[in-house]
């Protein structure tokens, strides 16, 4: 009789060894004779790959050991701030973050090879929204009298703002635009990102002292020579505000043809307050997500004014419709076509989901092959056959039949392109600015660039260079050559820092007065068998003991999704976030995956007593447990039941 499905997911079975198994995997362990071996553990500390897979290479681990009341927060600090203070040495905003980032975090998430990840972006939410409702604020470090020119004040340019200031740089930052916020305000609807939870996060920033100068365009309204001379670099964080039309003849010139980006910029921009009776989205991605749940919401009216078509809107600024049309809506069909099944989208699974109780129609699989037009020239229809994908690109299936979809407004959210006019000497030849390792603009001494600009990619990418492009930007400054960026690009763990703000770091080594000792088991002059691998390897799942983890279901957000019926209209936040409980309760269920979480199994499973903890007088996160080797006997038995595979057999002859 087989096992119910309920019972093979709660009772867990997960065994580090299995019957049958008599040889040792590796090379190293095959020294390990009976019940004694030349290895010894040692204590090694390794990137997670929730943090590995995180293009802003936020300390996650970190900040979830703070909520899970773990790691003991700095005197005087309650652990709510300090979890938002290790979350935003990555990050400046995790209340939107947590709302909208795609989160390959979670994908990365070992918890995955037990039952399910851990709620990583809902305890980012929880930390981001308390952040505002307490009012932190951001220091800046001390001035250096260097001045920075930022272009653009979206994620990528008000992170690296935060990021200059920290380092006590002075930071200005020019919009084209009337307001910041780039993808945060003009790509994302209001109720995926609440505008007043953006704008506190962006004030924060500005009160950092960053001198902000809006609706100024660089390469027209100022000249770059002009930056090059008042200021000591320039960074080039303009994003890509121009949507790729489809590969379709006669799209170009066609009035009802948009894209993806100018259709959300209308909208949240507040002048597009309908949309056509019905809309066809191409895409596949978040943005196309967000153009037909918009599209779903807004609805159209009949008889529309051709002078308040939805296109006049989304291609002319100055057009806007009358909020009184909106007492006259209707519904809108909306249909989203995408190249790859709905399982391969690379929009937020979540999303599509939504998207569909929406009463949004998606057809997967599917290739537009041309328009179909009326007189006037304005596209009737798009026609689309089913395809398959080979080599990256679409081919139709072999003796299928096209199928033409009906729609007043058909709108293309295949990709986005940079708008370089006035800036044709950045241009590579591809819309876009060409970047080095350190995100220097290649023969532009003084010039860095982060962003969609450089390949349009996650919000979370663009922190995340931005982040580096600072660090270049204060090496360049100060003369100094670039460090070379380490394997594993991230916001690391720093043990000695812990120990110094706990007030336990080592003594200062004089070698003139002690002389050159070339080891020490007793002397408090340095961290004694820990290893620091984070800047090089991100831990398996196979080096976890996961029969330690009991099943625990994620605790998930509430969403208040509206219906088919329901959704014209509703412009209210979907995503209702976590309590303080569930917030400590759902980081519990972090395995801590390469550092120590305190679980005593080394030290209740020695047969020699080996094993022992530190003194609590001397005992920080990171150096909980340590080894007399004087005891130890090479067992294995340690690193075999430790869960988050800290403890490696590594010492010895």
């Amino acid at each position: 009789m087989a096992t119910p499905s309920d019972e093979m997911n709660t009772k867990l079975t997960w065994r580090r060894y299995e019957d049958g198994d008599t040889q040792w995997k590796s090379f190293t362990d095959q020294i390990f004779a009976e019940d004694t071996s030349h290895k010894c553990p040692t204590y090694i500390h390794k990137t997670p790959p929730c943090q590995g897979s995180c293009p802003s290479g936020e300390d996650i681990r970190g900040w979830l050991a703070i909520v899970r009341q773990e790691e003991k927060p700095v005197e005087g600090m309650d652990w709510q701030e300090y979890a938002f203070r290790r979350s935003t040495t990555a990050n400046p905003f995790p209340s939107m973050m947590g709302r909208v980032c795609p989160a390959p975090c979670q994908d990365g998430c070992n918890r995955n090879e037990v039952e399910d990840f851990v709620g990583i972006n809902a305890v980012e939410h929880f930390i981001g929204d308390n952040a505002i409702e307490q009012g932190y604020k951001f220091q800046a470090g001390s001035d250096t009298g260097k001045k920075v020119a930022i272009v653009g004040g979206g994620p990528a340019g008000l992170a690296a703002a935060y990021q200059l200031r920290l380092k006590g740089h002075g930071a200005t930052v020019f919009e084209m635009n009337t307001e910041l916020g780039g993808m945060f305000k003009y790509g994302i609807p209001g109720y995926r990102i609440p505008r007043d939870k953006l704008e506190a996060e962006m004030q924060r920033i500005v009160d950092m002292g960053v001198e902000v100068k809006t609706g100024v365009r660089v390469g027209t309204d100022v000249k770059v020579e002009d930056l090059e001379k008042d200021y000591d670099a320039i960074l080039w964080a303009i994003g890509c505000q121009s949507g790729r039309g489809l590969p379709v003849e006669g799209w170009e010139g066609t009035p009802n043809c948009v894209s993806g980006v100018a259709f959300l910029k209308a909208f949240n921009e507040g002048r597009m307050k309908v949309t056509a009776d019905k809309v066809v989205c191409v895409g596949g991605g978040d943005t196309s997500i967000d153009v037909v749940s918009v599209a779903r919401r807004l609805g159209h009216i009949q008889h529309t004014n051709p002078s308040e078509r939805p296109e006049l809107v989304v291609h002319e600024n100055y057009v806007m419709h009358d909020a009184a049309v909106t007492a006259a809506r209707q519904g809108a069909k909306a249909t989203l076509t995408s190249l790859f099944t709905k399982e391969d989208m690379t929009a937020a699974e979540h999303e599509v989901m939504d998207a569909m109780q929406e009463g949004v129609d998606i057809l997967d699989g599917v290739m537009p092959i041309a328009l179909t037009k009326d007189k006037s020239g304005r596209a009737t229809g798009l026609e689309i056959i089913a395809c398959t994908m080979q080599d990256g690109r679409p081919v139709p299936v072999e003796g299928s039949k096209s199928k033409v979809l009906e729609a007043y407004l058909i709108v293309s959210a295949i990709g986005q392109g940079g708008d370089m006019t006035g800036l044709e000497a950045f241009d590579n030849g591809r819309g876009l600015m060409d970047a080095d390792a350190f995100y220097q603009v290649p023969g532009k001494q003084g010039h860095f660039v982060a962003g969609d600009i450089i390949r349009p990619h996650l919000l979370t990418t663009a922190i995340g260079q931005a982040s580096v492009a600072a660090d270049s930007i204060d090496e360049y400054m100060k003369g100094q050559d670039h460090k070379k960026r380490p394997k594993v690009d991230v916001h690391h763990f720093d043990l000695s820092r812990k120990l110094e703000e706990q007030h336990l770091a080592p003594e200062k080594f004089e070698a003139d007065k002690l002389g050159d000792l070339r080891g020490t088991a007793s002397a408090n002059w340095a961290v004694h068998n820990y290893e620091d691998r984070s800047f090089q390897e991100v831990i398996s799942h196979d080096d976890l003991f996961l029969g330690h983890f009991p099943f625990t279901p994620r605790i998930k957000r509430r969403e208040e999704v509206p219906t088919a019926e329901d959704v014209l209209g509703h412009f209210k936040e979907r995503l209702i976030g976590l309590s303080d409980q569930q917030a400590i309760d759902e980081s519990k269920r972090c395995m801590s995956c390469g550092m120590c979480f305190e679980c005593d199994n080394c030290v209740i499973f020695c047969p020699q007593d080996a094993v022992f903890r530190v003194k609590k007088s001397e005992s920080t996160t990171g150096r909980y447990v340590d080894t007399d080797y004087d005891r130890c006997i090479g067992c294995h038995i340690c690193a075999d039941v430790c869960p988050t595979g800290y403890i490696q057999m590594g010492l010895g002859e």
